[in-house]
């Protein structure tokens, strides 16, 4: 009895997949093999099954469960064999009975090559008649474009790990050339529809395969194609003078921000990072107060909806909060960012980002400071990113107390940054006094960094040295022992280096008094030739 059982959204790929590769011949002496128990050895590696099928010789199969058209046997057959049928049948045992189901197959492969009579001819009239009226019009709104986008690629779905892939190159490749001879303002708006589309439908391959047993994959593949597709998105934004194009085209620009609204207010778990998408595009709409004005009343009435999400509230509360932000009134800006039941301290990266290019620092200063409650439990990224933004805008200081009590007020998080900084500029005291509050070895330290301290004054490594020398004798063993002791060979070389060789021999015989009862540390002293 076969125990291999493939999942049952696999199984019903390959179910869909028979009777376009079957001629039903091939596949009643596939049911007749499996029928008769020549399959044998069926195992799952990766997402290929391969079996064994005996017939006048043994022969192995591979079925493809992400692509079926490159599955394979090792007979002379040039196509779909009856020994990949067979293994078909037999992994298709555990769901139901398979005599039935080649029935079914049977008929739709039939159905499928013997249409009605001159059924063939009228399908073909009409698909071309389709396909000559199927196009994008240059003064069709954005909707009529997105119906258009939705037409071509009408069925497709994830069927595989590079399904994704595919339809982002699919996409940029067979869409743009219809725009080709329309002017170039309708010309780049459309193309900036392709990208939204692209996104849309990106969120909706992820929002169906979350179920998925390879949605870690799918989700993936939806985040390097939607980050694909943002940069995209603010490139064709920053190549395109946005307000000489609204003044072209505002039916269609109008158009395109109330579908840009409706897309990114939903607060839904996405791969597409709208909120960045929305308010960059309306902070590059400077010179359209109406079309802003139209908009703050449209989030203003969103707002007033009572039994909002959590997670949608607080998406409109960041939206209406960027329209004070363009209109210069931060204070009301961070009233409402106030009110956020999750602040997410990457979502405001948009004006740190803009306010750095513009070296408006003071701007900078202030969305530091507002940042600091909730970058506390950000993620490493975020972290790290608001670090750097904050030593970037110190270097534009008169004084760096501020930043050094951010990061001493983030520590341990903070850690690498502030050591840094505190070698950067030469501090080396505060440098050490650290790795002494951090329990530090300097063993577990750059080599280079001890050395510039060293350098600088040898005389501050001594309690670093005496700290991790005395704690790795108190771990009691064997190998901490002879820790202990390298670190006090360095110890030994820095006070001779100071002249301080009578110093030394009193901290080291102290030392072997202190631990007088480890006979194996007495030991390891010995062998150094420091006590007798």
């Amino acid at each position: 009895m076969l125990k291999l059982q493939i999942p049952k959204n696999r199984m019903n790929y390959l179910i869909k997949q028979i009777p376009l590769h079957f001629d039903a011949v091939v596949l009643e002496q596939g049911w007749e093999y499996y029928h008769k128990g020549r399959v044998t050895e069926v195992d799952l590696k990766g997402m290929n099954v391969q079996a064994t099928v005996a017939g006048k010789k043994i022969l192995s199969t591979m079925l493809n469960l992400e692509n079926f058209a490159t599955s394979e046997c090792s007979c002379s057959y040039e196509g779909f064999c009856k020994h990949i049928g067979a293994t078909f049948f037999s992994l298709y045992a555990p769901y139901g009975r398979p005599e039935l189901l080649l029935q079914q197959l049977k008929q739709q492969i039939h159905t499928r090559k013997k249409p009605a009579r001159g059924a063939t001819l009228i399908q073909e009239r009409k698909a071309a008649a389709a396909a000559q009226a199927n196009v994008p019009l240059e003064e069709a709104m954005p909707v009529d474009w997105h119906r258009f986008f939705e037409g071509k690629f009408h069925g497709f779905s994830i069927s595989h790990q590079h399904s994704i892939e595919t339809f982002y190159d699919s996409a940029l490749e067979s869409l743009p050339g219809y725009a080709a001879n329309w002017r170039s303002s309708t010309r780049e708006l459309y193309m900036f529809h392709i990208v939204l589309f692209m996104m849309r439908k990106i969120e909706q391959f992820y929002q169906e395969t979350k179920s998925s047993y390879l949605s870690y994959y799918h989700e993936n593949g939806c985040k390097i194609a939607a980050k694909n597709c943002e940069d995209k998105l603010v490139e064709f934004v920053e190549r395109t003078d946005v307000n000489t194009s609204f003044k072209a085209e505002p039916k269609h620009w109008l158009s395109t921000m109330k579908m840009l609204g409706e897309f990114a207010l939903q607060g839904k778990d996405s791969p597409i990072d709208w909120l960045f998408v929305y308010r960059f595009i309306w902070w590059k709409l400077t010179n359209h107060s109406a079309a802003q004005k139209e908009e703050i009343q449209r989030l203003d009435a969103l707002l007033t909806k009572k039994d909002l999400l959590a997670r949608k509230k607080d998406t409109l509360l960041a939206a209406r909060a960027h329209f004070d932000i363009m209109q210069g009134d931060t204070t009301s800006a961070f009233e409402r960012l106030g009110q956020l039941t999750h602040p997410n301290a990457k979502d405001y990266f948009l004006y740190l980002n803009y306010y750095y290019n513009n070296k408006q620092w003071n701007n900078m200063l202030v969305w530091l400071r507002w940042l600091f409650a909730s970058i506390a439990t950000a993620n490493h990224d975020d972290f790290r990113t608001f670090c750097q933004y904050w030593l970037d805008t110190t270097k534009h200081l008169e004084s760096d107390s501020e930043w050094v009590q951010v990061m001493e007020s983030l520590l341990p998080r903070s850690y690498y940054y502030y050591t840094a900084y505190l070698l950067q500029t030469k501090r080396y005291r505060q440098w050490v006094d650290l790795q002494l509050a951090n329990r530090i070895s300097p063993l577990s330290l750059y080599g280079m960094e001890l050395k510039a301290i060293e350098e600088h004054d040898s005389a501050l490594l001594l309690p670093l040295y005496h700290q991790a020398a005395e704690r790795a004798v108190l771990e009691k063993n064997r190998a901490s022992y002879k820790t202990a002791v390298r670190l006090l060979k360095k110890l030994h070389g820095i006070y001779k280096q100071l002249g301080q060789d009578d110093r030394w021999e009193h901290y080291v015989y102290r030392l072997a008094d202190k631990f007088s009862r480890l006979r194996a540390f007495q030991e390891e002293l010995k062998k150094g030739k420091w006590i007798r």
